[in-house]
């Protein structure tokens, strides 16, 4: 269900800026506005390549998330202990979920493996990346007028046959964006995100001695 808007909300320091200008999309946190323009992210331009495609199956789990991000609304964090959503738009699909088909994308984009996807082909896979999401919001900054994109994801890859961990790593990316209008912010998310994803590929394929083209 997707997570309301309470009246409640004081952002004070947004609430002067909304005085002053009227126009950033944070100043109108505490306002309700529907329908809701919906927002994708795109998987990175030039993907990390292999050298060679290998025999093997790569299955993206779906990413676990805390309740803030397990929705469609864009999470920003006026105070750290603070969660409020924009007014004004929302993810094309749940965080998680646009995160996972993010990631497929990219592994295919890669050519390293013969089949990637959400499920196996069969009973399973030969790998896994499973991962938890922490951190894709936007943070406020005190004067209200730019903000911070924060990305922080934790992947294991994991052997399908024996369930083992072979590797694990935890990646932050961000963007600093110099506008808090919506589109501004989605933009700052895609940089960041594209960041991450690219750094999550180059770690899975040299983890699995899968060599890159230079």
């Amino acid at each position: 269900m997707t997570p309301a808007i309470t009246p409640r909300l004081t952002l004070l320091a947004l609430v002067a800026t909304a005085l002053l200008s009227g126009c950033s999309a944070l100043s109108a946190l505490s306002s309700a506005a529907t329908p809701l323009d919906a927002y994708d992210l795109s998987a990175p331009p030039n993907p990390v390549a292999a050298r060679h495609t290998s025999a093997r199956q790569f299955v993206v789990e779906l990413p676990t998330a805390p309740g803030a991000l397990n929705t469609d609304r864009i999470l920003i964090r006026p105070h750290p202990l603070q969660a409020a959503y924009l007014p004004d738009g929302k993810w094309a699909e749940e965080v998680p979920v646009m995160l996972q088909t993010l990631l497929v994308r990219s592994f295919e984009d890669t050519n390293a493996f013969r089949y990637v996807g959400r499920r196996p082909l069969g009973t399973s896979g030969d790998y896994a990346l499973v991962t938890d999401l922490t951190d894709f919001q936007a943070e406020a900054a005190p004067d209200g007028k730019t903000a911070t994109i924060r990305l922080r994801l934790t992947a294991r890859m994991v052997r399908e046959d024996d369930a083992a961990v072979i590797s694990s790593r935890s990646f932050t990316s961000s963007a600093v964006v110099a506008s808090t209008q919506t589109l501004s912010l989605v933009e700052g998310f895609n940089q960041a995100n594209q960041t991450l994803l690219s750094d999550v590929t180059s770690w899975a394929l040299g983890t699995l001695n899968i060599g890159l083209k230079r």
